[in-house]
């Protein structure tokens, strides 16, 4: 079997397996440095902030008072909807850059060069329930 001439050099996998062994080492510090993030972001109206753990869970919320002038029960809700999507969309991003930085960037290269098609297993795992939710509501007639 002929390997493909723009095959990465033995040194290179060598390194890239070396990155790995030591990304795996530290797992239980990174593990320990996701459970510390948090996301907060707040309405499109200034209304209503909502923070979130690691995890996506709703950690905290703060309503204005003022929304209770002229109740309007959709509005606040649609501000509570979109202030945790965007705070959770921030500790994704969190985590996902937590996770790059463990990980060789050779290996992003190599998997953009042979497999360029493929999904980034890191986003993949970091949907959203709400993510997995609307592809299923999406994928079923």
């Amino acid at each position: 079997m002929e390997l493909p001439s723009d095959m990465p050099s033995p040194d290179t996998i060598r390194g890239i397996v070396s990155d790995l062994q030591k990304a795996l080492a530290n797992a239980s510090r990174t593990r320990e440095r996701m459970l510390e993030l948090s996301g907060t972001a707040w309405s499109d109206d200034g209304m209503v902030k909502v923070t979130v753990g690691p995890r996506g869970q709703l950690v905290d919320i703060d309503i204005d008072p003022r929304v209770f002038r002229k109740p309007d029960s959709q509005a606040l809700r649609a501000s509570i909807l979109a202030a945790n999507h965007a705070a959770v969309q921030q500790v994704l991003a969190e985590i996902e850059q937590l996770m790059l930085e463990q990980l060789p960037p050779e290996l992003a290269e190599l998997r953009a060069r042979y497999d360029p098609e493929a999904e980034d297993p890191i986003r993949r795992n970091l949907l959203m329930d709400a993510d997995v939710l609307a592809r299923r509501r999406v994928d079923q007639p």
